[in-house]
C-alpha cells in the first residue's frame, strides 16, 4: 500500500461508505469515490486508481444487488443477459484505460453529470412508475447493446456515473420505475465491475490492501442505501439523484474553473 496518512485513510473509508450509499440508491457512487482516490493518491498512476476504485465498488455493488434481488421485482434473467454484454464491454474499456490522464477525467465526468441532470430535470415523471406496455424484443436488444456493451465499455474506461447511466438507460428502454431500474442496474453493474477489475488485476493495477479496507465501508453504505430505496420508493430515489448530480456538478465546476 502506498504511503498514506492515517487521516487520509479515514477520509477515503468515509468516502467509500458514502459512495456505497449513493451507488445503491441511484448509482454513480464512483463520482464521489474516484475523485477521493485521485485526491488521496496523487502520485499513483491513473490506471491503478481506477483499478482500486473497481475493487472497492464491486463489493458494495454486489451487496446491494443481493438486497434488491430479494425484495424488488427484478427480471434477473434479463439483467444477467445485459450484464454479460456489459462485462465484455468493460473489459475492452479497461484494456484501454492506461492511456487516460487525470487531467482528462474531470471534464469527462462534468459532461456525464450535465447530461444526467438534464434528463432528470426536464422529465419530472421519469421513472415514477413502471409502464404497463410490454417491452418489445427491439428494446431488449437495445438495452443489451447500449446499457450492456456501451455503458460497460465506458465503465471499464472511466467508470464514474456508470450506475446512474444504467438506471436512466434501463428506465427509458425497458419502461421500469426507478427502484426496479436501480435493482436491475446493480446486477449489470456487478458484471461491469467484474470485467474491468479482472483486466486491472491482470495488469497489476490494483492496490489490494487499501481496496480491502475501503470495501468494508463501501459494503456497509450500500446495504443501508438499498434498504432505504426499497422502503421509500421512486420519489426518494429521484430526489437523491438530483441532489447528488447537482452537488457534484458544482463541486467539479469549481475545481475546473474556480
Amino acid at each position: 500500500m502506498p504511503d498514506i496518512s492515517t487521516v487520509m485513510i479515514i477520509v477515503l473509508c468515509l468516502a467509500a461508505a458514502a459512495a456505497g450509499w449513493i451507488d445503491a440508491v441511484v448509482g454513480g457512487g464512483g463520482l464521489l469515490l474516484l475523485p477521493a482516490l485521485l485526491l488521496g493518491l496523487p502520485h499513483t498512476p491513473p490506471a491503478a486508481v481506477l483499478g482500486t476504485n473497481k475493487a472497492v465498488a464491486i463489493v458494495g455493488t454486489t451487496g446491494a444487488a443481493v438486497t434488491y434481488a430479494r425484495k424488488a421485482p427484478v427480471n434477473v434473467k434479463l439483467a444477467v443477459r445485459i450484464g454479460l454484454a456489459a462485462l465484455a464491454g468493460s473489459m475492452g474499456g479497461a484494456a484501454l484505460a492506461g492511456g487516460i490522464s487525470k487531467d482528462a477525467l474531470r471534464p469527462l465526468i462534468m459532461g456525464v453529470l450535465v447530461v444526467v441532470a438534464a434528463v432528470v430535470i426536464f422529465k419530472p415523471g421519469f421513472g415514477a412508475a413502471p409502464s404497463a406496455a410490454p417491452v418489445s424484443r427491439r428494446r431488449v436488444l437495445l438495452a443489451i447493446g447500449l446499457a450492456g456493451l456501451g455503458i460497460g465499455f465506458y465503465d471499464g474506461l472511466i467508470g464514474p456515473g456508470t450506475g446512474t447511466f444504467l438506471v436512466l438507460a434501463l428506465t427509458a428502454l425497458l419502461h421500469l420505475d426507478l427502484v426496479t431500474a436501480s435493482a436491475t442496474a446493480k446486477i449489470v453493474n456487478c458484471c461491469t465491475n467484474a470485467g474491468a477489475l479482472a483486466m486491472f488485476a491482470y495488469q497489476g493495477m490494483v492496490l489490494w490492501q487499501l481496496a480491502a479496507l475501503m470495501a468494508a465501508f463501501n459494503l456497509a453504505g450500500s446495504m443501508i442505501g438499498a434498504r432505504m430505496a426499497l422502503t421509500k420508493g421512486s420519489a426518494f430515489v429521484r430526489t437523491v439523484l438530483l441532489t447528488v448530480v447537482g452537488a457534484l456538478v458544482v463541486k467539479l465546476g469549481i475545481e475546473q474553473w474556480g
